[in-house]
């Protein structure tokens, strides 16, 4: 019996939290980062992954010695990714986490109600 007075108040805990402005803006920063870099980064892999099948002239362009442009292409893939989650990580620390820390704040202190 005590295990439903729990789940009821973890779940009205957990409305009283979704139904929050806070929660609103988390999810809409969220969504604001994540949808235009996914969106960049896709389109930046389909450009690699077509300029290997119908530019095959440019993609084995000489660069440096054996380097050629596929490879430096294909090295920015891995660049790019890094480089996306060092982005994200600093825009989460700034934007995200201080909402979040509250909103938890505020779940824990619904629950002990």
């Amino acid at each position: 019996m005590e295990d439903d007075g729990v789940r009821e108040r973890d779940a009205r805990a957990y409305e009283t939290v979704h139904e929050a402005a806070d929660f609103t803006e988390l999810k809409r920063r969220y969504r604001n980062f994540v949808v235009p870099w996914t969106v960049a980064f896709m389109v930046w892999y389909l450009a690699y992954v077509a300029c290997n099948n119908w530019a095959r002239g440019f993609m084995s362009q000489q660069v440096v010695g054996n380097i050629n442009v596929a490879l430096v292409f294909g090295l920015l893939q891995f660049v790019s990714t890094f480089a996306i989650a060092a982005v994200y990580g600093r825009f989460a620390n700034r934007k995200l986490d201080p909402l979040a820390s509250g909103l938890n704040a505020k779940y824990k202190r619904e629950r002990r109600r």
